[in-house]
């Protein structure tokens, strides 16, 4: 029996070494419970129409430029004549614009032509060459309306025998340009709630906006005339610009008994509804 004693203290110190494994649970294959879903995942936004409309908006201003095209128109035996002339005459036309305080930079030659003058009173014959015609003129930006048609006057009086036409301008048009566009994107709106009250909708929010782009610049409200007065300075009147704006606006609209913050933004990288997903 005393051999046996060392036998069984061993067994028993193996015993006891293996209880702390055999107690501890055996693994499951369970998966972890599911991470709580978000916010956007729980909440979906309500769908909505969109209403496209088109919003116009204008504004005045006063001119603060005038740009003139005036020339001279000679007639000569010659060719070379023709043109001699036409210089002489212009360049007292420039010179006189310059000492009304016309820069250079807003003095620029706009054409120069030389044609043969042919006389076509004789019927059934030939015309026939009488001369030559030169023609030279420039465009001149006056800054000073007030006094362009006194200007006028003297360039006439230099030698200036051609004014074809007077357009009237506004250097920065900036302040009138961004009055125009509140009014249009006023416009928009007002139009958009009009039309989703008549559909039995409640308008909701800018989807989007865009300028349109208009050709033509401002235009005058007011025909211009430069008309000849006597002794008096010829008399201008410069009338106001209108400058007019355009926007294409997108709203989602509602139905009129859904509730109101039923249209949260779509979170980034996911279509607004509607809408097909961007690529």
């Amino acid at each position: 029996m005393p051999q046996f004693r060392p036998l069984m203290a061993a067994a028993t110190l193996i015993v006891l070494g293996a209880g702390p494994l055999m107690a501890q649970p055996a693994p499951t294959d369970a998966p972890p419970p599911p991470a709580q879903m978000g916010h956007h995942a729980m909440k979906h936004a309500a769908p909505f129409a969109k209403l496209t409309v088109t919003g116009t908006g204008q504004a005045t201003t006063q001119p603060d430029m005038a740009t003139v095209t005036l020339g001279v128109s000679t007639r000569a035996a010659t060719a070379a004549e023709a043109m001699a002339q036409n210089a002489e005459q212009q360049a007292k036309v420039i010179e006189t614009l310059k000492a009304e305080g016309i820069e250079a930079r807003d003095i620029q030659t706009s054409g120069l032509n030389l044609s043969p003058v042919m006389d076509y009173s004789d019927q059934g014959q030939p015309p026939k060459l009488t001369g030559y015609g030169a023609q030279n003129s420039v465009t001149v930006r006056v800054r000073d309306i007030a006094g362009l048609g006194a200007v006028l006057d003297r360039l006439v009086a230099s030698g200036a025998n051609e004014i074809s036409g007077i357009a009237f301008s506004r250097e920065d048009m900036a302040e009138a340009e961004d009055q125009a566009r509140t009014e249009a994107v006023a416009d928009a709106r007002r139009r958009a709630e009009v039309m989703a009250e008549a559909a039995g909708m409640r308008l909701g929010r800018l989807l989007s906006l865009s300028d349109v782009q208009i050709g033509g610049g401002p235009r005058p409200m007011m025909a211009m005339r430069a008309e000849a007065a006597g002794s008096a300075d010829t008399p201008i009147e410069a009338g106001e610009l209108a400058v007019s704006a355009n926007v294409t606006a997108v709203f989602a609209m509602h139905p009129a008994d859904a509730p109101e913050g039923g249209e949260p933004p779509a979170p980034e990288g996911e279509a607004t509804p509607g809408e097909a997903p961007a690529n």
